[in-house]
């Protein structure tokens, strides 16, 4: 076929061609340009703002919160029951016909010798209001032990709250330091895979050329990819340790949250462990508690002793009504009508109710002192464990830096005489490795000081 019918069969199909994709442009939507808004916002915090906005966000302390303010608004129930009460009552009701009450009386008038004296009358409409006071005199003392109960049961409810704070600040300093320690060792182990890079293209290099074997290479690379699961497993690891972050700060899950603190903090100094046990008794919230919880029992049982005194009170009515039933006869007109008197009651005989309710709160009161003994058990045996457990981090911490500092002059001293060709891959591979393992243990331990210094204080009480 010649050049020139080729052209002739060619062009037609290329013209159609490029119509056919030029309608499929026109006919397909714009590219939608990115979204600038759907950019991950970030938050940078300190372990104290973190602290900071976890209390603000906790729907735990707010239930804490609301239950001190229910404690608290018992106790001014129970202080107002030494105020008197004041009750204010009107009504109105309309009476079915009922067959009038007369008497008939002389009169001494001969004219109208009778006289007839309506004493119970047909009123179908009656209204009424009335004012009550009542004052209490003496109790035997139960409206002070109610008092007493509330105040106690208030306390409790505060250090319920201060409690539940402290073990938000605890938690929330350790998912902070958590995600720190996530991030750093995932930032040792990148460098590590660098290394790992470089000394297996190093090797695979000298094996083109005949000066390293086969082994030397797959063994640079069984570490490689050793590090790069570890890697991978460390970036899971980051991955959970900021969604927990962001469970504590209430944040939306697309927030990156950026640490604005380093791993390593300053010594603190050496504790006293039974200064510090001396501190945590007098500052733990929950024994707080627990020692109001026991004065709100022997306050409770106080006022069901006090209930079977003779109870004394003050009252006072006054009726303003139309008709008012205290008159006789009753007529259709507003009166009015009072008195003021004086009751005691008594419970003389209940078969044993208020002394079985006394028996209770005692029973409560006594299992609260006990937990309380334990609890201080367990204060003790809790400090000496936290003070252990921040010495041994601080000379853990010690004893990873000289590690580090050893391993990298090894790798160092090692790197230069593999280069040199005066050891194998082996040798290089194993300072490598010491490294990477030195390094994260230090990491490792960093963290371990900080969590050890944030569990003693809330041992403590801090």
């Amino acid at each position: 076929m010649s050049r020139t019918a080729l052209l002739v069969c060619v062009i037609p199909v290329c013209l159609a061609l490029a119509a056919t994709s030029a309608r499929a442009q026109r006919a397909a939507p714009p590219a939608a340009e990115p979204d600038e808004t759907q950019a991950p916002a970030v938050v940078r915090l300190t372990a104290e703002e973190a602290v900071a906005g976890a209390i603000a966000a906790s729907p735990r302390l707010a239930r804490l919160a609301a239950l001190e303010t229910a404690a608290e608004a018992q106790r001014r129930g129970a202080r107002a029951e030494r105020w008197p009460q004041l009750d204010l009552s009107a009504g109105y009701q309309y009476r079915s016909n009922i067959p009038e009450l007369a008497i008939f009386a002389p009169t001494g008038d001969p004219t109208v010798p009778v006289q007839r004296i309506v004493v119970f009358p047909n009123i179908n409409d009656n209204w009424s209001t009335r004012v009550g006071l009542a004052q209490p005199v003496y109790t035997g003392g139960r409206i002070r032990s109610g008092i007493e109960a509330a105040e106690q049961g208030r306390r409790a409810a505060e250090q319920d709250l201060r409690a539940g704070r402290a073990d938000l600040v605890l938690e929330t300093r350790t998912a902070y330091w958590s995600l720190v320690t996530a991030r750093e060792s995932l930032r040792v182990i990148q460098e590590s895979i660098k290394a790992y890079d470089a000394h297996l293209g190093d090797a695979r290099n000298r094996e083109r050329f005949g000066m390293a074997a086969r082994n030397e290479v797959l063994a640079v690379q069984v570490e490689r990819d050793r590090a790069e699961l570890e890697q991978i497993s460390a970036a899971a690891g980051s991955e959970l340790a900021q969604a927990n972050l962001q469970r504590l700060l209430d944040l939306p899950a697309a927030t990156r949250i950026e640490t604005a603190q380093a791993l390593a903090a300053p010594a603190p100094p050496p504790a006293d462990v039974e200064a510090l046990v001396a501190e945590a008794v007098g500052a733990r919230p929950e024994r707080q508690a627990l020692a109001a919880r026991v004065a709100a029992a022997e306050a409770t049982a106080g006022g069901e002793r006090a209930a079977r005194l003779p109870q004394l009170a003050i009252n006072g009515t006054y009726n303003y009504a139309n008709p008012n039933r205290d008159i006789v006869p009753p007529t259709t007109d507003w009166k009015q009508t009072w008195y003021v008197g004086m009751g005691v009651s008594w419970n003389a005989l209940d078969f044993g109710r208020r002394a079985a309710n006394e028996a209770r709160a005692r029973a409560q009161a006594d299992a609260a002192r006990a937990q309380l003994r334990e609890l201080d058990r367990s204060i003790r045996l809790e400090v000496t464990q936290r003070a252990l457990d921040l010495r041994t981090a601080q000379a853990r911490l010690a004893v990873a830096e000289r590690s580090v500092e050893s391993a990298l002059e090894n790798r160092r001293v090692a790197g230069e005489r593999y280069r040199a060709g005066v050891i194998p891959s082996s040798e290089l591979l194993d300072a490598e490795i010491a490294h990477e393992r030195a390094a994260l243990s230090q990491t490792e331990a960093m963290a371990a000081l900080r969590l050890a210094g944030a569990g003693l204080d809330r041992a403590v009480g801090r």
